[in-house]
């Protein structure tokens, strides 16, 4: 009886089509899609163990902006610098004096 309660519903989807208009060679204007789902590689996932490698070689063969990668290195160091500085690491372990 508990699991009536707590079961989740299945999402429904909506499909209008007018009385009178002739879809065959026109896709359906009614029809809700995301905008940028042509170019989402994670919209369809591959089932299985060689689709999920197939699609992780497919995303690093990709080539992103350099300039977010740049950006992302300038933060990833000034937090490591910060964290160092928090917990007082002395530097001077590196260099021989």
């Amino acid at each position: 009886m508990l699991s009536k309660i707590t079961r989740l519903r299945k999402n429904r989807k909506f499909e209008y089509n007018p009385r009178f208009y002739d879809n065959k060679d026109k896709p359906n204007p009614f029809k809700i899609e995301p905008k940028f789902d042509q170019f989402r590689s994670t919209l369809n996932p591959s089932r299985g163990l060689k689709g999920k490698i197939n699609s992780a070689f497919d995303d690093t063969k990709r080539q992103g902006d350099r300039n977010i990668k740049i950006r992302m290195a300038v933060i990833l160091a000034i937090l490591i610098l910060a964290f160092l500085y928090i917990i007082d690491f002395d530097l001077s372990i590196f260099f021989s004096s």
